[in-house]
C-alpha cells in the first residue's frame, strides 16, 4: 500500500501547478532571439532583391538614354526606386558602350530600417544592351 500511496499522491493533478508558465518565462527569451533574429534575416534577403531591381531599373534607363546623360539617367532611376532607409547610403553606377552595365550597393539596416546599418554592403548588378538611336 505505501507503494500505490506514493504513486498516487505523484500523479494527483494540480501537483504541478506553474509548471508551464515557469517553462515558457525560461523559453521567452530564446524564443525573442529566434524572432529577431528571423527578422534581421529577412531585411538582409530584402536588401538583395531591392538592389537587383534598383540595378536592373537602372540599366534600362541608361540604355534609353543618349550617352551624355547615361549615369545621371542610371543613377536617378536606380535611386528613384529605393525607399528613404536604403537611399542614404547607395551607390548606383553604369558603364559601359553597347553593352550597359549597373552596379548599385546598398547598406543592410538593423533590425530598423533607416537607423543604423551593418557594415555589410550588398550589391546587385545587371546589364543590357544599348538601344538603337534612329
Amino acid at each position: 500500500m505505501h507503494r500505490s500511496n506514493r504513486l498516487g499522491r505523484l500523479a494527483r493533478p494540480g501537483q504541478d501547478r506553474g509548471q508551464v508558465t515557469v517553462e515558457l518565462l525560461g523559453m521567452t527569451p530564446l524564443i525573442l532571439l529566434t524572432l529577431v533574429l528571423m527578422w534581421q534575416c529577412v531585411l538582409v534577403g530584402y536588401t538583395y532583391t531591392l538592389a537587383g531591381n534598383a540595378a536592373d531599373e537602372a540599366v534600362r534607363a541608361a540604355t534609353a538614354a543618349t550617352p551624355a546623360e547615361r549615369q545621371a539617367a542610371c543613377r536617378q532611376a536606380g535611386l528613384g526606386h529605393l525607399s528613404g532607409a536604403w537611399r542614404g547610403n547607395a551607390t548606383v553606377t553604369c558603364g559601359g558602350s553597347g553593352y550597359v552595365t549597373a552596379d548599385v550597393s546598398l547598406k543592410v539596416p538593423v533590425l530598423f530600417p533607416g537607423t543604423v546599418d551593418f557594415p555589410v554592403t550588398v550589391h546587385g548588378h545587371a546589364g543590357a544592351v544599348e538601344e538603337a538611336k534612329h
